[in-house]
């Protein structure tokens, strides 16, 4: 695995950890916002696992998913 893509998936841990100890304290918004994070940077790994590039300075959830071509379930969409 690529370096970045090790960056990339260490921050989303962070991220899904910072995201728990905000819902522990009831910030539900900064919640809810670290799981955005975590899921664009969980995306972006994606992206660069399989197009080799880095990935675009966006943080347009759907736009990442069809950049990494991610198959999902119906009840995933």
């Amino acid at each position: 695995m690529r370096g970045e893509i090790t960056e990339w998936l260490t921050q989303v841990e962070y991220d899904i950890d910072t995201a728990q100890a905000m819902f522990d304290a009831g910030r539900y918004i900064y919640c809810i916002y670290m799981c955005h994070l975590a899921v664009e940077k969980a995306l972006k790994a994606m992206v660069i696992k399989r197009t080799e590039e880095t990935p675009p300075k966006t943080h347009n959830l759907i736009y990442l998913l069809k950049l990494c071509e991610a198959k999902l379930t119906e009840s995933q969409i």
